[in-house]
């Protein structure tokens, strides 16, 4: 295995750029061989990241040089990946989602969003550096999850339980001009969902936003809550369902989206743009407090995000030449 080791040294005097550079070093998960000396696996992306740290420490009147390394016996193939064991960096992120979910019931909305928002922030940027996971990243997914489905839970009561069921396909044309209903206090998988519904399956869709699931009209197509025509099956939420059952999942821009509804609603692989469209949707939670409106405003951000992912998908294809 090849490494990088950055050498730097600053002046004395420069204490606001050694903290800068210290804090850049650290959020890039290097690993410290002494003062001074820096080592991180070789890719690309940390070769132009330390060039970018050498190229500041010599505007701050020091000096810096990148190395590239390997190691010359067995001993040391071993301890150098070893220099980047995150076990205790997992553990102190678990010990505090431990602490905060003791506090999360007297929490609001908008509270429990900002939390889980800055536990998720911390969470990724370990992940971004944990480069040979052990079993301390596979214990911190599951207590992740956890803890994640636990605000999930209260942000979004009654929220459906898996299924195992097979998602059966449906035809299109045998659900138009529907009465569709789900629980109100619209959160992710449920306004995404009632806009995959309006946009892609009926057009001429009528919502009802129920209080509990017992409340569902007989005559409407339930979506997104236990004994539903539509909810959770296997690993996929209503909106994978959704796809599913109509055929939409040959639709990359899709399937991206659907990616992202599934990261916020139940965990697993994060998405880059998941925490700005959460935070999008809490602020329109707050400000709006009709789901016919919530769902006007936040429909026109998926559409946003749907343009994007199908411009991102053509640009992938045509670089792949196909």
């Amino acid at each position: 295995m090849h490494w990088l080791i950055l050498v730097l040294s600053l002046p004395t005097q420069s204490a606001t750029a050694r903290m800068r550079i210290w804090r850049a070093l650290k959020a890039l998960g290097c690993a410290a061989l002494r003062d001074g000396a820096y080592l991180l696996p070789a890719t690309a992306s940390h070769q132009d990241a330390l060039k970018e740290l050498s190229d500041e420490c010599a505007r701050e009147g020091g000096n810096a040089w990148i190395l590239s390394a390997v190691a010359t016996n067995a001993d040391d193939a071993e301890a150098y990946p070893a220099l980047f064991d995150r076990s205790e960096d997992y553990a102190v992120l678990i010990k505090s989602w431990k602490e905060s979910a003791a506090s999360l019931s007297g929490l609001g909305p908008a509270e429990l969003a900002r939390l889980h928002k800055k536990h998720r922030r911390d969470y990724d940027a370990l992940c971004a550096i944990d480069f040979f996971p052990g079993d301390a990243g596979v214990e911190a997914e599951a207590s992740w999850t956890d803890f994640s489905n636990r605000i999930g839970q209260l942000l979004s009561p009654d929220e459906p339980q898996e299924t195992a069921n097979q998602v059966p396909r449906l035809k299109i044309g045998d659900y138009q001009g529907r009465l569709w209903a789900t629980r109100k206090r619209l959160w992710v998988d449920r306004v995404a969902s009632a806009w995959l519904i309006r946009r892609f399956i009926d057009p001429a869709a009528r919502f009802q936003w129920i209080a509990k699931p017992a409340d569902c009209p007989r005559k409407a197509l339930g979506f997104d809550f236990d004994g539903a025509a539509f909810t959770h099956v296997g690993d996929r939420v209503t909106f994978e369902t959704l796809l599913a059952s109509f055929g939409l999942e040959e639709d990359a821009a899709l399937m991206r989206l659907g990616a992202m509804v599934h990261s916020l609603d139940v965990g697993g692989a994060s998405v880059p743009e998941a925490l700005g469209f959460e935070a999008v949707l809490t602020g329109a939670r707050e400000r709006l407090a009709d789901d016919d409106g919530l769902l006007a405003e936040i429909s026109t951000v998926l559409d946003s995000f749907y343009a994007h992912y199908q411009r991102d998908e053509q640009r992938t294809k045509k670089q792949r030449g196909t």
